[in-house]
């Protein structure tokens, strides 16, 4: 992934990372179990590409559901890949499962 893109190794970071954020969070929970790899890693380039044509006006964060379960659970994330646009440390939208990138673009330009 693009260097815009954080990686927390655990929930303190993502927990930092959100506090220090100066506007919308947009985390995306990936997961390494064998049915969500293939579309984890096509997503990983969406949300890279994004992260870069949405710098400055969101900070992406790639969250390994299995490295940090503290936002998994709060944010009520079922399955990957998901994607979880946080304002003020609260969830404005979600949505799951794969997206391309006009799809991610319409879902970032509809709750930003």
């Amino acid at each position: 992934m693009a260097r815009r893109v954080h990686q927390p190794l655990e929930d303190g970071e993502f927990d930092f990372i959100l506090a220090m954020a100066d506007g919308p969070v947009l985390a995306y929970f990936s997961g390494t179990w064998p049915k969500a790899v293939k579309d984890c890693k096509a997503m990983d380039v969406v949300v890279a590409e994004a992260a870069e044509e949405y710098a400055g006006r969101l900070t992406a964060v790639k969250v390994d559901m299995t490295r940090c379960p503290g936002p998994v659970r709060r944010y009520g994330v079922t399955a990957a890949p998901s994607v979880v646009l946080i304002k003020g440390g609260e969830a404005v939208a979600d949505a799951t499962g794969a997206m391309d990138d006009p799809a991610l673009k319409a879902f970032l330009d509809s709750n930003i």
